[in-house]
């Protein structure tokens, strides 16, 4: 059975999942408008340029989280779905996801988004397997905290390598769809690695290295650089 993994942000979906979130607390008034939107922005423009510190960022991020119980958090997920997750979508994501059922493959999304967003989006894409950041309960609400390695840049290794331990599964053969330079670590790990509407740093690369680029996106959405 061959491994097909797919980044999340900015790959199946045509946008970041994580930026969103944030900017739906904002807009929902759950936050300080201002101060969460520029320090939002800040860590996004990082992540971009493959400079974010993500134990820096995940404790900004998660912090919203402590301040709710399941319930009011679930019902502002189920809010934000409707409004900003079900319209960036990809349909061509879908599809792909969709090739890859048909032959017999075994699906993975790996995200550095952590669970409490994700969950919710891979189960709608009819995605099983899911490695994400994993926020930290007690008592029944979130403390802020995370639990374990984050899924981001090498960390995606070593959680994918825990993973596929206790799933008696091999990585011979596997593929790897991703936007995103952060991810090279573990795209320079994998058989069949795949540049999707990838950022510039990537697309370089991506060409040197001959690997193969595609587009999950209508042509007035590609990013310059594909």
């Amino acid at each position: 059975m061959t491994l097909a993994i797919f980044d999340l942000d900015n790959t199946l979906l045509g946008g970041d999942s994580d930026h969103a979130w944030n900017d739906f607390l904002v807009e929902q008034g759950i936050v300080d408008r201002d101060h969460f939107r520029r320090e939002n922005d800040r860590f996004h423009r990082a992540y971009d340029a493959g400079t974010l510190d993500i134990h820096e960022y995940l404790a900004f991020a998660l912090e919203p989280l402590t301040r709710h119980s399941l319930a009011e958090l679930d019902e502002l997920h189920r809010r934000f779905m409707k409004d900003r997750i079900d319209p960036i979508i990809l349909p061509m994501g879908e599809a792909l996801l969709e090739q890859h059922r048909a032959r017999g493959d075994l699906i993975l999304i790996i995200t550095a988004t952590n669970r409490f967003i994700t969950g919710p989006i891979a189960k709608r894409l009819g995605v099983e397997h899911l490695i994400a950041v994993e926020p930290e309960m007690e008592g029944g609400r979130y403390t802020g905290r995370v639990v374990g390695i984050p899924s981001f840049r090498e960390g995606k290794i070593t959680r994918l390598e825990h993973w596929i331990k206790a799933h008696d599964v091999s990585l011979e053969g596997a593929f790897f769809y991703s936007d995103s330079q952060n991810d090279l670590p573990l795209l320079e790990r994998v058989d069949n690695p795949v540049a999707v509407d990838p950022d510039p740093v990537l697309a370089d690369l991506a060409r040197q290295r001959h690997w193969q680029i595609i587009t999950l996106r209508d042509r007035d959405e590609r990013r310059d650089s594909l």
